[in-house]
């Protein structure tokens, strides 16, 4: 039995033993699955449910690996993982940190729902509306449709580990596919796109920034006047045509674009 010291110096140590220290972690030897990954997977679990809150620190490397039976390397390669992710970060003088996870999205023809999905981030959506509207004059000229046309609305409120991420609006053409409020719910609009036999090709998309209003801080859980990152996207499939248009806004605490730029030769 370990003896709790209720004292400062017992306080000090418990900090310095970490968050970690009260998750029940274990790796199976038997397992073809490397033992860091399985460490890792545990960790991220913790910090995805809440057993590692954000800004509690993960404590000592060598009496984690101490704790586990494991080698100190093995235990660093886990850790670099998660700080590879985004979930931990080392900080000098303080020690292995954890923090709010932001989705890293390279600029490729991929919806929300797709990246999230392939990260391991657990999508979900709410459908905030579904419905049919006259196209007003940039949504009638991106979709090369009428001014005062039918066009389809959606609307949706993203969530990753059942976080918001971001808020979505898009129009699509009249007649394209049919979006069922359960579907829109259960996938990705790409996804049903494809689905339909809809071959996604290019799109022209312009990012920028602004600072949200009282109701989208309060869908997103930011307060009014946080940053949020805004991208506007057409999409055109194999054929020229404009299958979306796209009007997001993205919580810049959460999420970010990631380029690869190149030298000019």
């Amino acid at each position: 039995m370990v003896k709790r010291d209720t004292g400062r110096a017992g306080g000090r140590a418990g900090e310095r033993a970490g968050a970690a220290s009260s998750l029940r972690l274990g790796v199976d030897r038997g397992s073809p699955v490397p033992l860091y990954f399985q460490l890792a997977r545990q960790l991220e679990a913790a910090i995805e449910q809440g057993g590692l809150a954000p800004g509690s620190l993960l404590g000592n490397e060598i009496e984690l690996a101490a704790r586990l039976g494991l080698s100190r390397p093995t235990v660093r390669q886990a850790i670099q993982s998660l700080v590879d992710k985004g979930l931990l970060v080392r900080r000098r003088g303080v020690g292995t940190q954890v923090v709010h996870s932001k989705v890293r999205r390279p600029p490729e023809l991929s919806s929300l729902y797709d990246d999230l999905e392939a990260a391991g981030r657990r999508p979900a959506t709410r459908v905030l509306r579904n419905t049919v509207e006259p196209a007003g004059a940039a949504v009638a000229a991106a979709l090369g449709v009428p001014e005062g046309a039918d066009v389809r609305l959606v609307e949706r409120l993203r969530m990753a580990h059942g976080e918001p991420v971001a808020r979505l609006r898009n129009h699509l053409p009249p007649g394209l596919l049919e979006l069922s409020t359960d579907r829109l719910e259960s996938t990705g609009l790409y996804r049903l796109m494809r689905e339909a036999g809809i071959t996604l090709h290019s799109a022209r998309q312009c990012v920028g920034a602004r600072a949200a209003t009282a109701a989208e801080g309060a869908e997103l859980t930011e307060p009014a006047g946080s940053p949020l990152l805004t991208v506007e996207r057409t999409t055109y499939d194999d054929t020229g045509r404009a299958v979306e248009f796209g009007s997001h806004v993205y919580r810049a605490s959460r999420y970010s674009f990631e380029f690869q730029l190149l030298a000019r030769p």
